[in-house]
């Protein structure tokens, strides 16, 4: 048996075609793949959690497969960020297990971006929602890509199973007019700029 058993996985796809603006020339794909695992800490304090990552790097993998391709391949998806939601018996230290593991698997499938993978982690009840962070993936700084995914898993997590989860999007947000640094002036040398 594995030491993250998946429950359920579950896709969350939106297609933006306006924010209260005129339609956009092309919809923005926005997505999120959540995985309901059982927590092994849950109700108990564990002083070396590293050594979990490696059993959770596969499941990075898969769900950065299947989110990809629920988003129609990897051609534009330009931003990216990850989250993870613990159950009430386990603590907020469970959930940065996600670090490596969601990272990477990102960053693995989608060709060595630069960019930081925005993450955010909390407790929470069966059904709490979490807002997932998004920056470009190439260049923290392009702000037309700041933007937040809020899911949620109706049946979890449960007081001893974790959600983890990971975001991406296709495209910036649909009336972006903030400024800054844009998308085409990316010079891509240290992930912020």
């Amino acid at each position: 048996m594995t030491l993250f058993r998946l429950r359920k996985m579950t896709l969350v796809l939106d297609e933006i075609h306006h924010d209260g603006g005129p339609d956009a020339t092309t919809p923005r794909l926005r997505g999120a793949v959540l995985s309901v695992v059982s927590n092994p800490f849950a109700g108990r304090y564990e002083p070396d959690l590293q050594p979990a990552m490696e059993a959770l790097k596969p499941l990075g993998l898969r769900m950065a497969e299947r989110l990809i391709a629920a988003l129609g391949g990897r051609e534009g998806i330009d931003a990216y960020g990850k989250g993870a939601l613990v159950g009430e018996a386990g603590e907020l230290e469970h959930g940065a297990l996600w670090h490596a593991p969601g990272g990477y698997g990102m960053r693995d499938t989608l060709g060595a971006p630069k960019a930081i993978v925005p993450s955010t982690k909390k407790v929470g009840p069966m059904g709490a929602s979490i807002d997932l962070p998004l920056t470009h993936l190439n260049a923290s700084y392009v702000r037309s890509h700041f933007d937040a995914m809020t899911v949620s898993v109706p049946d979890g997590p449960r007081a001893d199973e974790i959600v983890f989860a990971l975001v991406m999007a296709k495209g910036p947000r649909v009336h972006s007019r903030m400024g800054g640094l844009e998308a085409a002036d990316i010079k891509g040398e240290d992930g912020l700029r």
